[in-house]
């Protein structure tokens, strides 16, 4: 278990008036407990299982079509979107509704519908839900075996729950909220993993258009218009031609043509430019269109799945073209991403182009409409990035949102009380600031409560060390880093923490690109083939496929090298600061006896979207003891990822690890205020590496004979 911080608050709104069906079933109070991930939810779950409150609970499991389908035939479509347009097909087709041809038309030939959407077995499986505390997994089973949807029995049994499990992105993000069946009024909201609240809000709400996708989506629906002109009613040609205008004219904003094929037009001038929502809109001409009509004919008439079927029937499956990668949005790359710039590397949700092809998407449309959705955000909540490179094809318009507060407000004004828990929260001040008083909460409605790790203060060494054994002294900026002795002294340190540090070490770097240097330096020199002596070295690998394996070799040589006499004193990691082994990885025991943090991994402060945010954020919020919003944000994510990324060791209360933090600037008074309190309460810093080494020699010393044993 480690260190908490939950932030407590009682909304300050009204609560909002639901027209509710006269025959809807009651909701009962309930918790609503959500985490990041499904493996998360689940543990939480068998935690609850063991507990004395796992026979008494209601408690549903709510996840994505993609998590619960049990109906193989959908789930082979792979991609979230096309599970989610055919299984809505499938359940129209049940229920002989309207088919997805246009107006007047009759589909023919046989519909395809669920066998496991089948309303009593459905209400059975519901009934099964409430009686016995269950896990996604679990409840999958079940339904396998009585042939019955779990997705929607798991939605049935909504209003009957006492304790509702579900993922950020069903309580977060308003239309699947809604689309779910939560109703958020009087109950009480826990949101666990909340370091990354801001991001994930902020991600949700920013979309991003590539010019392929917007040349696909003219194409394709172009075709459709001309096809059944004579079949649409006016007004719905109407908008269809208002949607064909805006993509021309978005084309346009990109230096290209939807008549030509985007991957052979280039960009005359490369580089990106930011407008606000009116500027863009106004620039390509489309300001006289009501955006909010529009949406409501995407979402009336569903014109993207609609598309979608048309380019399956008469077009082919619309495919990524193999020249476009994949892209992450709003300011989600910040932590996961540090000083990178375009290398291809996505977030882990994104899905990769496999080995057999590209993998098979949904009409380019239904990611436009998301683009089309963000215009109609208030002009000072949102900017446009217009990012020309390379060819109009590899060119995108990105939809950046500014004001996360905004559309967490909705959450906040319908809740009895929420509890934002996790534990690296520190620093706490962005939540506060840019998510709660930001949505109007007073300050004195917030609570804030923090309590201390579970481990004893004597299982624990932070040391700041500020020089290194030559007394060279350690400052990893952007223009000391890559010198030849700042890599140097960097490689003697770790060649010492070798020689005393048992089992596992993991050394975490500000970015890939400063990895690779600095490995490459230590390779010419020979200090690599050195360090190789005392423990085997494992790399993090740029896969994510590769994670487990290595992880698995890792563990593998930590314990071989305890059971044989060899020279090897196990196993040496090298990682990044936000990278795939920063979060969710448990370095525990013997796999993390000791955490390296090489300088401070500060985002890339000339990306245009940080420092939009920057600039938003020093016009909306005051200073902090005279330091500008936009500064504090900075020093606040770099901390954030700090802070990650060391709570990968000492992950319950027998264990035990010392925390290296290796640059100067850590021992500065504000700095050493964003560690968390459990670790900052012990933190030494070390102006000499002499007492520092000393004191790590004498840590493992002591516990090498009174370490208690893991439970």
């Amino acid at each position: 278990m480690v260190s908490s911080v939950f932030i407590f608050f009682a909304p300050l709104f009204a609560a909002r008036l639901d027209d509710e069906d006269d025959f809807e079933e009651e909701h009962v109070t309930k918790i609503y407990y959500c985490s990041r991930t499904h493996s998360q939810l689940s543990q939480f779950v068998h935690e609850l299982q063991k507990s004395p409150f796992g026979k008494g609970t209601r408690l549903v499991s709510l996840g994505s079509r993609q998590n619960m389908c049990v109906n193989e035939d959908v789930r082979r479509l792979g991609t979230v979107q096309l599970i989610n347009d055919r299984c809505m097909e499938m359940q129209k087709n049940k229920h002989d509704k309207k088919s997805e041809e246009p107006e007047g038309k009759k589909k023919r030939g046989s519909r395809l519908t669920c066998a496991f959407y089948a309303y009593d077995q459905m209400q059975s499986l519901r009934d099964e839900i409430l009686v016995e505390v269950k896990d996604i997994e679990q409840l999958v089973s079940q339904a396998r075996e009585v042939k019955a949807c779990p997705y929607y029995a798991s939605r049935y049994a909504i209003p009957a729950a006492q304790l509702v499990v579900l993922p950020y992105q069903t309580l977060l993000h308003d239309s699947t909220r809604r689309a779910s069946g939560i109703k958020l009024k009087d109950q009480v909201v826990i949101i666990d993993e909340a370091h990354n609240l801001i991001d994930t809000i902020t991600g949700m709400y920013s979309s991003q258009v590539t010019g392929a996708q917007l040349c696909q989506a003219h194409s394709q629906l172009a075709q459709y218009m001309e096809r059944y002109r004579s079949r649409l009613k006016a007004k719905n040609l109407m908008y269809i031609k208002q949607i064909l205008f805006m993509l021309e004219k978005f084309v346009g904003a990109l230096g290209g043509n939807v008549k030509q094929n985007p991957n052979y037009q280039k960009v005359s001038q490369q580089g990106t430019t930011l407008k606000s929502i009116n500027d863009f809109l106004f620039y390509r001409q489309v300001d006289n269109i009501n955006l909010f009509k529009v949406q409501r004919y995407c979402m009336k008439s569903m014109i993207s799945r609609k598309l979608f079927g048309f380019t399956e029937k008469f077009g082919g499956a619309a495919v990524i073209p193999e020249n476009e990668p994949a892209k992450t949005g709003g300011l989600q790359q910040y932590l996961q991403n540090i000083n990178q710039k375009s290398q291809g590397q996505g977030v882990a949700d994104v899905q990769e182009v496999g080995e057999s092809g590209p993998v098979r998407s949904a009409s380019p449309l239904m990611q436009i409409e998301s683009f089309l959705f963000a215009l109609t955000n208030s002009n000072q909540d949102g900017r446009v990035l217009v990012q020309l490179q390379g060819s109009v094809a590899q060119s995108s318009l990105k939809f950046l949102m500014l004001n996360p507060a905004v559309h967490f407000a909705e959450v906040l004004k319908d809740c009895r009380s929420v509890i934002i828990a996790g534990g690296t929260m520190q620093p706490v001040s962005d939540f506060k600031q840019q998510l709660l008083i930001a949505a109007g909460l007073q300050p004195d409605r917030i609570v804030e409560f923090s309590c201390g790790h579970v481990i004893p203060p004597e299982n624990i060494l932070p040391i700041v060390l500020c020089s290194g054994p030559t007394n060279q002294q350690l400052e990893f900026t952007y223009e000391k880093r890559a010198l030849p002795d700042m890599m140097d002294e960097t490689g003697r340190i770790l060649a010492n923490l070798c020689n005393v540090v048992p089992g596992g070490l993991v050394c975490f770097f500000p970015s890939y690109e400063y990895e690779k240097l600095i490995l490459g330096r230590w390779e010419k020199t020979g200090l690599l083939g050195r360090l190789a002596v005392k423990k085997k070295i494992f790399q993090e690998p740029k896969k994510a496929s590769g994670v487990e394996r290595v992880l698995s070799e890792y563990s593998r040589c930590i314990k071989l090298s305890g059971q044989s006499a060899g020279p090897l004193t196990g196993a040496l990691l090298f990682s990044v600061v936000g990278g795939k082994m920063s979060e969710g990885i448990n370095f525990s025991d013997d796999l993390g006896r000791c955490v390296v943090m090489v300088g401070m991994p500060y985002p890339n402060i000339r990306s245009p979207e940080l420092q939009e945010k920057m600039l938003y954020l020093d016009h909306t919020l005051p200073k902090t003891n005279g330091v500008s919003a936009g500064k504090v944000l900075v020093e606040n994510l770099c901390m954030k990822a700090v802070n990650q990324s060391i709570g990968r060791a000492i992950r319950h209360r027998g264990d035990y690890a010392s925390i290296l933090l290796l640059d100067h600037r850590y021992s500065r008074p504000t700095v050493l205020g964003k560690l968390p309190q459990w670790i900052r309460s012990s933190a030494e810093v070390k102006q000499s590496f002499g007492p520092a080494f000393a004191s790590i020699r004498k840590f493992f010393q002591m516990k090498k004979t009174t370490s208690v044993s893991p439970t």
